[in-house]
């Protein structure tokens, strides 16, 4: 009755869990462009009414263009970041005008002369950093013909304060946080290996090794984009942490994204042994040796420990993700999960030793299945723990 119960609320969780996701989704980015307009907006005017009053003819649009810039970066750390580059850029290809002006004229030898230099500027610079002390150099060579200071100084002030209003608008009015990104990204990777690793352990249960072994070593490697994927959303909540303005009294959203971090090397872990056991379960559905196929008795006992190591990958992100002391309930099923499995491998690897399993010419991959499962037992116990 229990099992039937439990069964029931993970197909129901199953069912309604990607609902709730996408629908926060498309909530959360909502907001999110809501958040981004009305700072955008607020960057604009504000730059516009500290430069319009001093600028020729009243017209400020490149600090009002760096101020828009820098405010929809999407870390505050790489808004003050894009900024040093904008202004660096900048700085440096009014120089450059400057100096091709002085020797050469507004002529189109001053121009190949900045195309040559931009692009042999060496490979501490990028491609972009180049292309805009390029197009910085050659705008301002016009400029340069008939007041070379004076107009070379409207563009640098005008960089520097557009890029301090972005900056100063994007840190104090809302700043980004990725956290519930990070979060999600998680959840998706562990809901991601949880189901491969029950697709595996359903399979060899119903006798499928033989037509899903390749399907199953196939869907391990695609597990690739979501590692990547993950890591890319867990690094990116771990800078908008910096200089962040909201997390000054917020101690639980830094503690947050520590915890993602080590919920991510957890899963990277799991990944490459849940890649191992595929390709292991691939290999031996093909090998030619019959005798190296693996004995039906094991088999099913190990799609035992597979849907139980399931649920504990799916119970070990719930666990990390949630650090309530409301989570009495995830963490024991993530503890009764490890225990099981691991009295369950503790069971084989004695059976395995005293030769009770048939096939003894499988036992290389009797022992390859069995270290890839310890070791993913190790790290989520390993997680547990701490």
């Amino acid at each position: 009755m229990q099992d039937s119960t439990i069964a029931v609320e993970r197909t129901a969780l199953t069912i309604t869990a990607p609902v709730r996701s996408l629908a926060r989704r498309i909530q959360g980015k909502r907001a999110d462009h809501v958040v981004h307009g009305v700072k955008t907006v607020i960057a604009a005017l504000l730059t516009w009414a500290v430069v319009a009053p001093w600028v020729p003819l009243n017209q400020p649009y490149l600090a009002v263009a760096t101020a828009v810039l820098m405010v929809n970066a999407s870390t505050v750390y790489e808004s003050v970041r894009k900024a040093a580059q904008s202004v660096g850029a900048r700085i440096a290809g009014l120089i450059l005008a400057l100096v091709t002006a002085r020797l050469l004229g507004p002529t189109a030898g001053a121009v190949t002369v900045i195309a040559l230099i931009a692009v042999l500027a060496g490979p501490r610079r990028t491609a972009d950093d180049r292309l805009q002390i390029a197009s910085t150099a050659v705008i301002a060579l016009t400029a340069t013909a008939t007041d070379p200071m004076g107009h070379l100084l409207y563009p640098v002030l005008q960089t520097l304060i557009g890029a301090v209003a972005g900056i100063a608008v994007n840190a104090l009015v809302l700043p980004p946080l990725y956290l519930n990104e990070s979060g999600s990204a998680l959840r998706d990777l562990a809901e991601a290996l949880g189901s491969l690793l029950h697709d595996m352990g359903s399979g060899l249960a119903g006798r499928q090794l033989s037509s899903k072994g390749y399907g199953w070593l196939h869907q391990a490697r695609a597990l690739d984009k979501r590692l990547t994927h993950a890591e890319q959303q867990v690094q990116q909540a771990h800078e908008s942490l910096r200089w962040n303005t909201r997390c000054v009294a917020h101690t639980r959203r830094r503690n947050t994204a520590h915890t993602d971090s080590d919920a991510f090397k957890v899963l990277r872990g799991i990944a490459i042994q849940v890649r191992g056991i595929a390709r292991t379960l691939a290999d031996s559905a093909h090998d030619g040796h019959t005798d190296h196929h693996l004995g039906q008795q094991f088999l099913d006992r190990y799609s035992q420990a597979l849907h139980l190591a399931a649920a504990a990958v799916q119970g070990s992100v719930e666990t990390h993700l949630i650090a309530e002391p409301s989570d009495a309930s995830p963490r024991e099923r993530l503890r009764t999960a490890i225990d099981e499995t691991l009295t369950w491998h503790h069971a084989m690897t004695g059976m395995i030793g005293l030769g009770r399993l048939t096939k003894p010419g499988a036992w290389h991959v009797y022992g390859s299945l069995m270290t890839d499962l310890e070791r993913l037992l190790s790290d989520l116990d390993h997680a547990h723990k701490h």
